[in-house]
């Protein structure tokens, strides 16, 4: 189990975000949930980051992704 931090920025009825948190749950991989609706904080840190689209993850020693990428988060099991 990665012992990285790992936040996933998401929101209701995203597809992509719930493969994304379904993959990690799979992998018993920890993570934050960050809800941008619920959240203006979450909001601006997604733009801060430069993405308009969900899910994004971050999370140490990888750049900052969007979208269901089974390629990146395979890096977090190995981590």
């Amino acid at each position: 189990m990665s012992n990285k931090s790992v936040t996933v920025y998401t929101k209701p009825n995203c597809m992509q975000c719930n493969f994304t948190k379904k993959f990690l749950d799979d992998n018993s991989i920890r993570y934050e949930i960050k809800d941008i609706q619920e959240s203006e904080v979450a909001l601006a840190e997604v733009k801060e980051l430069g993405f308009q689209s969900l899910p994004v993850v971050v999370f140490d020693g990888v750049e900052p992704f969007f979208g269901f990428r089974p390629d990146l988060l395979e890096q977090l099991i190995t981590a």
